[in-house]
């Protein structure tokens, strides 16, 4: 029973997985062939052509992801490989390291700030408090307002 009906059913999943991929990959991953050659090759020889295919796909990964296997790609040729994964270097990776974000974070905390103050009826129109400038106030190094 396993080799009439498991086996067959494993090597139709290799070839599905195999041309999806083929579909689904770019130029610079497919190894120098164009992307019909490779789907006759998984089609005529779905055992050789799946795993050569996978061999492939896995190599240029790694070698342009510089051994990680997400699909990023840096804009230069390889990257250096070197242990851990690298991070692009084009602005703020996370939204707590961008600095506009973290300007837009600290106006709503000064306006959450206003308006329970002003709820609770204990709001000073005296006090110079940074809470009272406007919403759209930059901050006070070039004393622009946006």
């Amino acid at each position: 029973m396993f080799v009439r009906v498991i086996l067959p059913l494993l090597l139709i999943g290799l070839l599905v997985y195999a041309l999806v991929d083929v579909a689904g990959a770019d130029e610079d991953e497919l190894g120098g062939l164009p992307k019909w050659l490779w789907v006759i090759l998984i089609i005529f020889l779905p055992l050789a052509g799946s795993v050569a295919w996978i061999l492939v796909r896995t190599s240029s990964r790694r070698r342009y992801a510089g051994g990680r296997t997400t699909g990023h790609r840096p804009a230069g040729p390889a990257a250096p490989s070197a242990p851990g994964p690298s991070r692009p270097a084009e602005g703020p990776v996370a939204p707590d390291d961008d600095p506009e974000f973290l300007w837009l974070l600290e106006q709503a905390r000064r306006k959450r700030e206003r308006e329970a103050k002003q709820r609770g009826g204990t709001q000073d129109d005296t006090s110079d408090d940074v809470s009272d400038r406007p919403d759209d106030a930059t901050p006070p190094d070039d004393g622009t307002t946006r």
